[in-house]
């Protein structure tokens, strides 16, 4: 896979934002989401999401995208801004339905005239790092839809990266994909079987 970044591309977000008053975060946000959305690869169907962790007059604040928001053509308006603290305590629950964290997660807007946020905004939530990206990878799938996946990729990536059986998108598997990652927090990633990978870091290239 080929890194597409391209620090005159990224430092032109920058500057094209700055004049509609976007954080230099958030513009390098929209700039690596529309290089994941564009590649065909990456993202299916518009489908995947990316966050980005910020703080605001000492308030923990996270930008996940937009339900039903396509990542390759995303403006900062599909972007949906919560409260971040406040969705991390959503770990003390055992169990959650999907209406119960769909409610939660409008309570915790700062702006309901925005979309609401991605159905996995708990599992960006429970990660610690600045950046993460959630793509269906190819490549990726072509490992985690066999019968023996979980082999197939503990044997390609070893410790580097976390796997996550898989559970469909919403509370539980929020819980058990931070779960896995706090076995080994030096991993690169989560690799979720039958869905995805979940790749992160503390800034927009890194992840």
């Amino acid at each position: 896979m080929k890194n597409l970044w391209n620090s005159k591309q990224a430092t032109k977000y920058i500057n094209i934002y700055k004049k509609i008053r976007v954080n230099k975060d958030l513009a390098l946000r929209i700039y690596t989401t529309h290089l994941l959305g564009n590649n065909s690869e990456l993202v299916l169907h518009g489908g995947g999401n990316t966050s980005l962790k910020i703080n605001i007059n000492g308030r923990n604040l996270i930008y996940v995208k937009g339900s039903g928001k396509d990542m390759s053509n995303i403006e900062a308006s599909g972007f949906p801004l919560l409260e971040l603290d406040n969705l991390i305590r959503l770990r003390e629950f055992k169990k959650m339905s999907d209406f119960d964290m769909v409610n939660f997660q409008k309570k915790f807007m700062i702006d309901t005239s925005f979309p609401n946020a991605s159905v996995e905004t708990l599992l960006h939530a429970f990660l610690p790092h600045k950046f993460i990206d959630h793509t269906h990878s190819t490549a990726i799938l072509s490992l985690v839809n066999q019968k023996n996946s979980f082999n197939i990729c503990k044997k390609i990536f070893g410790n580097e990266m976390g796997i996550v059986p898989y559970i469909m998108p919403g509370f539980e598997l929020s819980k058990k994909s931070i779960q896995i990652f706090e076995k080994n927090p030096k991993v690169k990633g989560l690799i979720l079987l039958n869905h995805g990978i979940f790749t992160f870091g503390d800034t927009a290239k890194q992840s």
